[in-house]
């Protein structure tokens, strides 16, 4: 051990990673960009570390999360040298977390000060459908109000409102709307009297919402915050006695891992979510088991994939209820989890038909939906070598493109501009440029 080492821990858990010192330093500045840190760490960084110096609280977040990606395990302040855990605080009420969460979203500079609040953890504890039903505590009401049945329909109506917005214009400009809905008019509703019944319905509209507003936060790359509003509809849904939507949740969990390239985590979101949901119907079946098959792709478990997509596809063909807010899965959705499948497995040219496939299905309302995967089709007739197809493609894309609020969305415009970029020589690519060229990016909402 050299002599100028003062932190073995931290030089011990950087051994295991596999890493030079140079490397380490790289996978944290790219924690630390996922938590808008702008970190700039080298080697030298790094040996300043090991010689005994403790980084900054919220550079230290970036560290520890960085090492239990790498290592598969959650890596503590204490295990990596940088001194004791900081105690854990009680967690307060399901209420009380869901107005937390929305002033952290609608507040940037508190997103500041929990910057923790905006990072994506692969560690994060999962509570289980037995932990979130046994924490549900008795909700503090305010005296003289009740809700019936009817505030109950305003919330899933509101819902439904603002999915169908999301759905056309992105999630990015509609989450502080649902935010906004979810910390001013729900929580209120949340504090009032009303008959079990109703107050367990408004849990489960509530747990809705959230699970709504964290796939929207996903499509705006805010995936620390989608995380938090992910596991408060797992809450609310514990204290709804509403199991299905629980594993909603679990399933948009998986979801997001896995469009992050963690297909472990993804594999085990998507697989307690199938196995909670055994009283689910046909529609919502496909709809858990073909984010199954997904996953099972993503790390390489061809026959598990293939047997989920074909459960996908026979549940699906048995469902006769009419999609909804929550768990809308039709056959353009199954396509693209096939295309997805099959390129996963390394099957480019059956990913590229399924997508197309996906397209004529697709819905004309879901425009967000569709320019992505038109923009995903693009990508991979560009990787298949048909350029010209690709260009075409992307034109579509861009039919859409100026029409949408989602930097999912933005992702798929740089990759198109980089990629044209490629074959300057090319006329139909050079249009292809030009015209993207002269569209204005929308603006980023934070």
């Amino acid at each position: 051990m050299p002599d100028h080492v003062r932190n073995i821990a931290l030089l011990c858990l950087i051994s295991e990673t596999g890493w030079m010192n140079a490397k380490f330093a790289r996978a944290v500045n790219a924690v630390g960009t996922e938590m808008r840190l702008g970190l700039r760490y080298d080697a030298t960084a790094v040996w300043h570390w090991l010689r005994g110096t403790v980084p900054r609280p919220p550079a230290q977040a970036a560290i520890l999360e960085c090492l239990s990606r790498r290592l598969g395990r959650t890596i503590t302040s204490s295990a990596a040298g940088f001194g004791a855990d900081a105690p854990t605080p009680e967690a307060p009420d399901t209420v009380a977390a869901l107005i937390d969460l929305w002033s952290v979203d609608m507040d940037p500079s508190r997103r500041t000060v929990l910057g923790a609040v905006g990072l994506y953890s692969v560690t994060l504890a999962v509570p289980e459908w037995p932990d979130v039903v046994d924490r549900a505590r008795h909700v503090k009401t305010t005296p003289g109000t009740r809700i019936g049945a009817n505030d109950v329909a305003t919330v899933t109506a509101m819902s439904a409102q603002l999915s169908s917005l999301d759905d056309e214009f992105g999630g990015r400009v509609v989450r502080p709307l649902a935010s906004a809905f979810l910390g001013n008019t729900v929580a209120d509703f949340l504090k009032c009297n009303a008959s079990e019944k109703t107050q367990k319905a408004m849990f489960s509209a509530a747990a809705d919402l959230a699970y709504l507003t964290g796939w929207m936060a996903m499509d705006a790359n805010q995936n620390g915050l989608a995380q938090q509003y992910y596991q408060l509809a797992l809450r609310l849904a514990g204290q709804a006695g509403d199991h299905l939507t629980y594993c909603t949740a679990l399933r948009g969990m998986s979801v997001q891992a896995v469009g992050l390239g963690h297909g472990r985590i993804a594999l085990q979101y998507a697989d307690s979510a199938a196995a909670a949901a055994p009283a689910a119907g046909p529609r919502m079946r496909a709809f858990l088991v073909g984010q199954q098959a997904h996953a099972s792709a993503a790390v390489g478990d061809r026959n598990a994939a293939k047997r989920q997509l074909k459960e996908a596809e026979t549940a699906l063909e048995k469902a006769t209820s009419r999609t909804g807010t929550v768990a809308g899965y039709h056959p353009a959705a199954l396509h693209y989890h096939t295309s997805h499948v099959r390129y996963e497995l390394g099957d480019l040219g059956g990913s590229i038909a399924a997508m197309e496939e996906s397209n004529r299905y697709r819905p004309q309302t879901e425009r967000r939906a569709r320019a992505r995967s038109t923009a995903l089709l693009a990508e991979r007739q560009f990787e298949y070598g048909h350029l010209e197809a690709a260009c075409a493609t992307w034109g579509a894309f861009l039919d859409d493109y100026p029409h949408v609020s989602s930097a999912r969305c933005d992702d798929h415009f740089a990759t198109l501009r980089r990629s044209v970029q490629q074959h300057r020589g090319n006329k139909i690519a050079q249009a292809l440029g030009e015209r993207a060229r002269t569209l204005s990016t929308p603006v980023r909402k934070t």
